[in-house]
């Protein structure tokens, strides 16, 4: 039979793992082809870009809406064991677990929104829920599924961070904001301290390629909510520097005791939390790569127009790969745009 879709696959994922027990993605994958009576022509069948197979790829969306809506656990990489959430999930919803069912998790909204740098709603409001693939263009699908590749990639980054050593962290720390510009193309623009008597200050980076002023860093590889002390300690770090500008960069999150805090100080302490982080990683190629490009091409008017022309037209194409007919909400994200 052809390989199911993601959606399909996610509550005979579920029941793989239900003995409790760890299991790889390479059990898991060898679980799901039994279920659905896969031979080797459905194994092999590659997505549109030819680099992957289907079934590999939806197995991996699967387990990944799984695991970021928290569902599963994932003791180690490549490696999934059932939670208590999980284990309830499977009981109410005996026929099908789908996106719309990990819909009602908070997990999973904040998933799907950390493609973004920075939220678009007021403050209370619980963004508008995404139409469907039938009811989207063609371009609002495209927007849709980059989002969601995003966010995967912006959840893995933090997982990725966590498995290295604080010294890791520091110094990827100082590689985003020399990325980002500052220290200009000097080799000493920045520098680790992160040992015993540098009084809370893991780095320091120069504003401008002339070191005319100095950013003093504090990188926490954390994943406790950072609360107003650890910031009161850096703003004395930084009063024992005579520094005028810091930055507190963390793999979690603030309080809001600590965010009010650093907003009312001088000098001026900015914070970045782990959703801004991996954003910043990823706008300034710092642990990512190019996977591929997709060049969208829009019709020259000014080709073809002539001086009878009164009316024209605006027409998008996606030229690579060429668009056609595909599965849209039962698409993975990843297909979407291949599709």
């Amino acid at each position: 039979m052809a390989v199911p879709d993601f959606q399909t696959l996610m509550r005979p994922l579920l029941v793989a793992l239900e003995d409790g027990q760890d299991h790889s993605i390479k059990e898991i994958r060898g679980d799901l082809a039994k279920v659905f009576s896969l031979d080797q022509a459905d194994m092999d069948e590659l997505l549109p870009s030819g680099r992957v197979t289907a079934f590999h790829n939806r197995v991996g969306w699967a387990a990944t809406y799984l695991y970021r809506t928290k569902l599963i656990d994932r003791p180690k990489r490549a490696v999934y064991r059932i939670n208590d959430r999980g284990r309830e999930v499977l009981k109410q919803n005996s026929d099908r677990v789908d996106l719309k069912v990990l819909s009602q998790f908070e997990e999973f909204e904040e998933f799907r929104q950390a493609g973004h740098s920075k939220p678009t709603a007021g403050a209370g409001d619980k963004p508008a829920p995404p139409a469907s693939g039938e009811e989207q263009t063609p371009e609002e699908r495209i927007n849709t599924a980059y989002r969601e590749l995003r966010s995967a990639l912006a959840a893995e980054l933090l997982d990725r961070v966590f498995d290295q050593s604080p010294d890791f962290f520091e110094q990827l720390v100082l590689d985003v904001l020399h990325a980002m510009g500052y220290g200009g193309s000097r080799d000493d623009a920045a520098e680790r301290l992160g040992q015993s008597g540098d009084e809370g200050v893991d780095g320091v980076i120069r504003e401008d390629r002339l070191g005319l002023d100095l950013i003093y860093v504090q990188a926490k590889r954390w994943k406790n909510v950072v609360g107003r002390p650890e910031i009161q300690k850096f703003f004395g770090a930084l009063h024992g520097q005579r520094a005028t500008k810091g930055v507190f960069i963390t793999t979690s999150g603030f309080s809001k005791e600590a965010v009010a805090y650093a907003e009312g100080v001088t000098p001026r302490v900015i914070l970045v939390d782990g959703k801004e982080l991996a954003q910043l990683m990823i706008e300034h190629s710092v642990g990512v790569t190019p996977s591929r490009q997709y060049e969208l091409m829009r019709l020259d008017l000014d080709y073809f127009v002539s001086e009878d022309d009164e009316d024209s037209v605006d027409l998008a194409a996606v030229l690579d790969p060429a668009p056609g007919p595909g599965e849209t909400e039962s698409t993975a994200p990843g297909e979407q745009i291949l599709t």
